[in-house]
């Protein structure tokens, strides 16, 4: 008796022979897998907090009238974060604050205005002393302007208020960047090349031959491809969790939801892959066409360096990105403490990323 044709079966056949030319491919393994550990284990190795930027806060009770003040916001290099009274402690606990200054009326004779500062041990100590000598640089600046003939206008106690905080690492910076980094990859340049593959080889033409769904086809791939994906994103949060620290604030419930924010990146990622194989005639055309999605990306998008340390006339444009939010939604759930229900305007962004996207390949998508 002649059994029934079974999709499912076709589709899991295929998605299981991909997955097998994927694991064979040396440039899959290298770019999603080889790459990102590499600069988890060279970032891994720096000191902590390196790359924090110089952001403080003044107290809600600290003395806004006097020129020290104005001196510090106008003109001391240094970042003034402003807000409710709630978000700046929160900010200095999770140390995205280095410090927070108090101005207040000095009890010695020879200074004016004394100041205070409160900082966490989530701080790289290094930067809190570089605040405290800006600070002193603006001091001794007034001093010798205003304040000639005066001792000084100002003093910095010698004494840091510490608030209890979590120390946040050079790791739980780079390696949200890192696997970013490398569901980007394989979403676009493994689905562009998987796909023109398959179509200049013209197996994608007898695929048309037999009773296979086309939809199914494409299923099958992505089954592959995320198998794979998702098993490298395990790896590399894994290494960087047992190895060198890496923040899970929830422990296995933040690795769950970071393993299904990179199930979500990927799909969107994938959508892009999707564009790139359909506008490129060859082989050589895919990686021009690809990196010209990818590239901004890399460098734009936080994956190595902080959004705020570009320009500001670039900043928007980082903001704009879908890798971007994807950094910045991990970097929520893992060290900030949030949920997946709590990111919903990252979420929200890429979704708008993903409908954008598969618009556009349904448009481009070439089978022949």
């Amino acid at each position: 008796m002649r059994k029934n044709y079974s999709q499912s079966r076709a589709m899991l056949a295929i998605a299981k022979a991909s997955l097998r030319a994927i694991l064979r491919s040396p440039s899959a393994v290298i770019f999603s897998i080889a790459f990102p550990l590499i600069f988890i284990l060279v970032f891994g190795f720096l000191s902590n907090g390196d790359h924090q930027a110089l952001k403080i806060a003044f107290d809600e009770q600290s003395d806004t009238t006097n020129v020290l003040y104005h001196a510090l916001k106008e003109g001391s290099g240094l970042s003034i974060v402003s807000g409710n009274t709630e978000s700046i402690k929160e900010d200095l606990e999770k140390g995205r604050i280095i410090a927070l200054v108090n101005i207040i009326e000095s009890n010695v004779s020879n200074a004016k205005f004394s100041v205070e500062l409160k900082s966490t041990e989530a701080v790289n100590p290094k930067n809190l002393e570089t605040v405290r000598s800006l600070i002193d640089g603006v001091i001794k600046s007034i001093d010798r302007t205003i304040y000639a003939d005066n001792p000084t206008i100002a003093t910095i106690s010698s004494q840091v208020e510490k608030v209890p905080g979590r120390i946040y690492r050079t790791i739980d910076f780079i390696l949200p960047g890192q696997l970013g980094f490398s569901l980007l990859s394989s979403g676009v340049f493994g689905v562009a090349f998987i796909f023109l593959s398959l179509r200049q080889t013209l197996v994608l033409k007898r695929f048309f031959a037999t009773p296979l769904n086309r939809k199914y086809i494409i299923l099958g791939e992505g089954i592959a491809r995320v198998c794979f994906q998702m098993t490298t994103a395990i790896i590399i949060l894994l290494v960087g969790h047992f190895f060198f620290g890496f923040t899970l604030v929830h422990g296995w419930v933040t690795f769950l939801e970071l393993l299904l924010l990179s199930l979500i990146g990927l799909f969107v990622f994938m959508g892009l892959g999707f564009i790139v194989s359909g506008l490129a005639k060859n082989e050589a055309a895919v990686p021009p066409i690809a990196n010209i999605v990818t590239l901004p990306q890399f460098l734009l998008a936080g994956t190595f360096f902080p959004i705020e340390t570009f320009p500001g006339w670039l900043q928007p444009f980082c903001r704009v990105l879908p890798l971007t939010h994807l950094n910045d939604a991990m970097r929520n759930v893992a060290f900030e403490g949030a949920h997946l229900t709590d990111c919903g305007m990252q979420l929200g962004i890429l979704g708008i990323w993903t409908v954008i996207a598969y618009g556009v390949a349904f448009k481009v998508f070439r089978w022949e």
